[in-house]
């Protein structure tokens, strides 16, 4: 886990462009979606996608059906792949960075304006901080992360956000991917610390086991994984 974190594969900043559409479908019309994000090579993180970005974007094209009206709110969102195809496929979107990471916000509405959504509310969220924004947050249904589980360190501030959120909207879940980085990598004790629960999702169940999603070079070999986290009830289920 003590590895810097460089994106691989990167070139240049800029834009990139990204496509998600049906698999064959025999000749007949599919559904397609196609998207542009910017992208800077700089230290911060948030600044271009990561190989955990386009899989949970995928994730949320292949349920695209059920997210129309849907609130959904995306934490750590950086240039914010996941929640654009959140509110391309008609769910009520909130992007959010931490507030200490102005290029990364900025890089939020940059995104948004590249793909005709300057209507999308972009906010500052600190992780474990319980900020006025985050007080005045309005009911969320959905909560999305990609690669928010990179720093220990950060862990239980990020669970400490969900529960909390979780806690005001008791049937919210959380989609997050993650990349395998570590054998020690472990948040069980946290979670259960905080009364939650996850439940893996295999990626061969949205068509993401795949090295080239989106039209892109992305996730290449890179070890993914996709959980839901949920409120555990009672009885600890």
């Amino acid at each position: 886990m003590g590895e810097p974190r460089r994106r691989p594969g990167s070139a240049a900043g800029g834009e990139r462009r990204y496509r998600f559409a049906d698999g064959p479908a025999g000749g007949e019309r599919r559904a397609a979606l196609a998207l542009r994000v910017p992208e800077v090579l700089d230290s911060q993180y948030g600044l271009y996608v990561w190989p955990c970005a386009v899989v949970l974007a995928q994730y949320v094209w292949f349920h695209r059906t059920t997210l129309r009206g849907k609130r959904v709110l995306e934490i750590g969102a950086g240039v914010s792949l996941p929640g654009l195809v959140a509110a391309k496929c008609g769910a009520e979107v909130i992007l959010s960075d931490s507030e200490e990471l102005p290029q990364c916000l900025e890089n939020c509405r940059k995104s948004c304006l590249l793909n005709d959504l300057p209507d999308v509310p972009v906010i500052g969220l600190t992780w474990g901080r319980v900020s006025p924004e985050l007080l005045s947050l309005a009911p969320v249904d959905i909560i999305l992360g990609s690669d928010v589980f990179f720093e220990p360190k950060d862990f239980e501030d990020i669970l400490t956000t969900v529960y909390f959120l979780m806690e005001k909207n008791p049937h919210a879940q959380f989609w997050t991917t993650y990349q395998v980085r570590s054998a020690d990598w472990s948040i069980e004790a946290l979670l259960c610390k905080w009364k939650l629960k996850n439940t893996h999702v295999p990626l061969q169940s949205f068509n993401a086991d795949k090295e080239h999603l989106a039209s892109s070079s992305l996730p290449g070999r890179h070890t993914i994984e996709m959980m839901i986290i949920s409120l555990a009830r009672s009885d600890g289920t």
